[in-house]
């Protein structure tokens, strides 16, 4: 609602001139960076699931959760980091030229990262383990017996896996999908750094560079337009497809084992991704930071962003944890919030932060006038001068996050526990804070460490919200990188990848835990409760 007021404020004087000057590029590399998104992160991700599921190979162990480590690493910071590295005269570049005799840059250049194949890979080096991780999901949970038919049937193994395992897998493979493009879509210090104008750029310069809100708002309503048709997409493509598994004999199917030459190259095929979306980035930004640190130390402005960082990520995840204990507690008594509260994570943080403004804005002047006739005093942008514009986003952006990993701690609590309580006199929420609380802590924390992650890496968000003067980690590092200065914003990278370290090993860890308890079960998983 805020959106629609927000975009008709001047009119639709403005709407000719973003037809046909801003919204022909905009849409037109919006829809090639998440067609090319969607298209490679769908086959790498479905392609590294099968391998890791149906072929044993030198290394598949480490794999298996070394995969995911492009999680840690937000797409800003991928981009980031090869643009120095991929630089004329970065390392690369330079390492080759030598070997060659190549004194003159201009004579020998690698092609330009900064462009949209370069845009396209990038976002998919780092995405594709949303496809990973749900279509592996999936593949683990379908029954032996059924590859095992197949297999007495003399079909090979390609066919096992176009015929059989890929149609399976589709609706995970499907939500995973969804789930990256949502994040490409979002996405705007990646595709800004290499060259990129996508809708989520386009709204950002709209409103920066030219001080048009109401035009900013009005493309935030083409970016929902475009939110909505991802998500229905994904909800059309797994209609009418229910899967279940028997109960007695869901067993794994049996691992082909590769070796010597085969094996080696399956292994080499794994580790492709992992160098290209984890290793390479992160070994060039530890070694650009240490050089940073060794020669001029740690930067007193360095210190103050992760302090900033580290304060609003920790208040905002305090409050994102206690909404979405209510809002879990409410879903299971049979409210709906729980459905309504998850849909602000599909919202890009740009549309959520012009959406937010306005409400913010009329809380200051609401809030001025109330002092100025109570005690005499003007204030007119307290709240926009504070803090409380990044702790109202994150928790709408991020709520979900939490949500859903509580929703999974009460579904093991049983109900039973409830009624007993019930019987004993405790109300409502007597029961929640002295029964499930307690109950829920592994799955309150997991979905802090979550959110508490997420908050650090937000970019487009705190780009918008934050206050004049006020730096994170991430903003710190879109600055340094918009004026070409990478060996100042390396040590800022390098700590955001840190602090996404610990969450990817949790979900790892607890992603294959989970995985092996259902498949003893016996049960099936769909693909929105594992991307979930």
């Amino acid at each position: 609602m805020s959106l629609l007021v927000t975009s008709f404020g001047a009119g639709l004087d403005q709407w000719p001139f973003l037809w046909e000057y801003v919204l022909p590029v905009a849409l037109r590399d919006t829809a090639a960076v998440l067609t090319g998104v969607a298209v490679i992160t769908a086959a790498l991700g479905a392609s590294l699931a099968w391998l890791v599921s149906a072929y044993d190979f030198p290394g598949r162990r480490f794999f298996e959760w070394g995969l995911m480590l492009p999680l840690a690493m937000p797409t800003y910071v991928v981009a980031f980091a090869y643009l120095d590295l991929l630089h004329p005269v970065g390392p690369l570049q330079s390492a080759i030229r030598d070997m060659a005799g190549i004194a003159d840059p201009r004579d020998l250049r690698l092609p330009d990262v900064r462009s949209m194949a370069g845009c396209i890979a990038l976002l998919s080096a780092v995405l594709y383990p949303y496809v990973y991780l749900t279509t592996l999901a999936m593949f683990r949970m379908q029954a032996g017996s059924l590859y095992e038919a197949a297999r007495m049937l003399d079909t090979s193994r390609r066919r096992l896996f176009t015929r059989l395992a890929l149609p399976l897998a589709r609706p995970a493979i499907a939500a995973g999908t969804a789930l990256a493009v949502l994040e490409a879509l979002n996405d705007v210090g990646a595709t800004e750094f290499l060259g990129v104008r996508t809708l989520t750029v386009t709204v950002y310069s709209t409103w920066i560079n030219r001080s048009d809100l109401p035009g900013a708002a009005q493309l935030s309503l083409a970016m929902l337009a475009v939110v909505v048709a991802i998500v229905g997409l994904e909800s059309w493509s797994r209609r009418r497809r229910r899967f279940a598994g028997d109960a007695k004999h869901n067993t794994p199917f049996a691992r082909h084992a590769l070796r010597g030459v085969r094996g080696w190259t399956a292994a080499a095929l794994a580790s492709v991704p992992l160098i290209i979306g984890f290793g390479a980035p992160a070994a060039h930004l530890a070694y650009q930071a240490a050089i940073r640190v060794d020669e001029f130390g740690l930067s007193p402005l360095l210190l103050d962003a992760a302090t900033t960082t580290l304060t609003i990520s920790a208040i905002a995840t305090g409050i994102t944890v206690a909404a979405a204990l209510v809002v879990s507690y409410a879903a299971r008594l049979g409210s709906l919030m729980s459905q309504a509260a998850s849909l602000g994570y599909a919202v890009p943080g740009t549309v959520l932060a012009v959406g937010i403004l306005p409400i913010v804005s009329f809380a200051d002047r609401s809030l001025d006038q109330l002092m100025q006739a109570t005690l005499g005093i003007a204030s007119p942008i307290f709240l926009l001068a504070t803090t409380t514009a990044l702790l109202y986003a994150y928790p709408a952006r991020f709520l979900a996050v939490a949500a859903g990993s509580i929703d999974a701690g009460f579904s093991r609590v049983s109900r039973s526990l409830d009624d007993a309580a019930r019987t004993l006199g405790d109300g409502v929420w007597l029961r929640l804070w002295r029964l499930h609380v307690p109950l829920l802590r592994p799955a309150v924390a997991a979905g802090a460490m979550l959110v508490f992650v997420d908050t650090i890496k937000e970019l487009p968000a705190t780009l918008l919200l934050r206050p004049v003067g006020v730096e994170t980690l991430a903003t710190l590092l879109y600055g340094e990188a918009a004026r070409g200065t990478y060996e100042d914003g390396a040590m800022a990278a390098l700590l955001i990848v840190i602090c996404g370290l610990g969450p990817v090993v949790l979900l790892a860890r607890s992603g294959r835990d989970w995985i092996a308890r259902a498949s003893d079960r016996g049960g099936t998983i769909s693909a929105t409760e594992r991307s979930g």
